[in-house]
């Protein structure tokens, strides 16, 4: 199947492993909460059972140096692409008020990032993401 638009979640390489699964976690949350269009149709098993909806296309998981995450942060803002993002500060939080205020706190031009989430038009998220590397 072939898409308009893809996703791709961008992770500081250099974080514990709980902490790139807590980034990756939120930022894909990000992008259903505001693309509810991409949204797949609910699971039921063969008892008859529903589960939830899951995003009905793939998203594509990279590992990122903060460079990466500052010019991909830098190019999605210039070309308009829906945009989750996570400070490093957010890990010593417990919840989204606490979240949005950390995030506020940060240099607009230069955020703490260690993760980003993108979703746009093919062609824009892959020259966003390029130079990054597929998470191993």
């Amino acid at each position: 199947m072939q898409f308009d638009t893809k996703v791709a979640l961008l992770v500081l390489d250099d974080l514990a492993v709980w902490q790139k699964l807590n980034v990756t976690a939120f930022l894909a949350t990000g992008i259903a909460g505001v693309a509810p269009e991409a949204m797949g149709e609910p699971y039921e098993d063969a008892a008859g059972r529903t589960f939830a909806r899951l995003l009905g296309q793939p998203m594509m998981v990279f590992a990122a140096t903060r460079a990466d995450l500052q010019r991909a942060h830098r190019q999605a803002i210039a070309r308009g692409l829906t945009t989750a993002v996570y400070v490093k500060a957010m890990f010593s939080t417990g919840h989204d008020a606490a979240n949005r205020a950390a995030y506020l706190a940060e240099d607009p031009d230069a955020p703490e990032l260690v993760g980003l989430a993108l979703r746009g038009p093919k062609k824009d998220v892959d020259k966003t993401v390029k130079g990054a590397k597929l998470h191993p």
